[in-house]
């Protein structure tokens, strides 16, 4: 077993999935920021016409 290749790799994926959790931080920060407004019975409408397509 080459230890030295084991460890890189090992950090290597750690420091991918700090990346990761970092960057969907900043992104659900910036969908809270958001001014967005949703009609009421948006969802259920949205839901009944597509099940309606079929």
């Amino acid at each position: 077993m080459n230890w030295g290749e084991e460890l890189r790799k090992f950090v290597e994926e750690k420091i991918r999935e700090l990346e990761a959790e970092e960057n969907m931080g900043k992104v659900v920060e910036e969908l809270e920021s958001l001014d967005v407004e949703v009609p009421a019975g948006f969802s259920q409408t949205s839901i009944k016409e597509d099940r309606d397509r079929d």
